[in-house]
């Protein structure tokens, strides 16, 4: 079985895949402190749930954009799984996909990882959203290569930045208000997080279009992907396990399975 390991800046998630079937899906907050045995006591824990062992592992990958967590990462494989893990962006492991942009040693793992599984799965060309910490719009072009995209402030960092500079702003719970004009300090905070980020959304997804000359597929993923999907009509797919399955692809590919 494959322990396949998405570290980004705010969790990383830890699946399990027996050939295409995935057998079970953790998250845990990412910290870069956190040890390899730590890893493990809670890992096996959630495993043993699922009827699994870790003598079922037979091979890992790691996708992280969190240098200070891979090594612990990259450690829990070797020592606890036995696993020597395909790291994405390390010499010799195969994407089947090039970043061509200025500088593709700065292409972040998941972005490549989300690029490979869009061009597998969706019509190309792509743009590829991932709600995360920063919210990114990444185009894949029709040979299914990285063509670049836009980085933009992810929604709970916005939020949080607005609450720590107005120190009267309350902590407000994202989701889409019933109007857009707030009657109240809540709902106005509401309509401007959700409603700004959807005009974020349209008008990014037009103009990345506009330059690039031709219609394009637009496919959602990370955890806020499904409410702003509902809310506007520029995404056609969401697809909460995009990252997941681009590791599992990577590993068939580097491994001729």
């Amino acid at each position: 079985m494959l322990l396949a390991i998405d570290a980004g800046n705010t969790n990383v998630v830890f699946a399990i895949y027996d050939g295409d079937h995935q057998r079970g899906i953790w998250r845990t907050a990412t910290d870069q402190k956190r040890t390899a045995d730590e890893y493990m006591v809670w890992l096996t824990h959630l495993m043993a749930l699922k009827g699994l062992r870790p003598a079922d592992i037979d091979s890992t990958i790691i996708a992280s954009v969190v240098p200070g967590a891979t090594f612990n990462l990259k450690r829990l494989c070797k020592d606890h799984f036995g696993c020597e893990p395909l790291v994405v962006g390390q010499p010799g492991v195969d994407l089947g996909t090039k970043a061509l942009v200025d500088k593709p040693e700065e292409v972040g793992a998941d972005r490549l990882v989300n690029t490979v599984a869009a061009a597998a799965t969706y019509k190309t060309p792509l743009i590829v959203i991932d709600f995360g910490t920063a919210t990114t719009f990444d185009v894949v072009d029709r040979d299914g290569n990285y063509r670049g995209g836009v980085i933009a402030p992810g929604l709970n960092l916005s939020l949080e930045a607005l609450q720590m500079a107005a120190s009267k702003l309350p902590r407000v719970e994202i989701q889409q208000p019933g109007h857009i004009i707030g009657k109240n300090t809540i709902e106005c905070m509401q309509s401007g997080i959700f409603w700004g980020y959807v005009g974020l959304i349209e008008g990014l997804v037009a103009r990345i279009q506009a330059e690039y000359g031709e219609p394009m597929t637009v496919v959602a993923t990370g955890g806020l992907g499904v409410l702003f999907a509902k809310a506007t009509h520029v995404i056609e797919h969401t697809d909460g396990e995009l990252t997941l399955r681009g590791l599992l692809l990577i590993h068939k590919r580097n491994t001729a399975q």
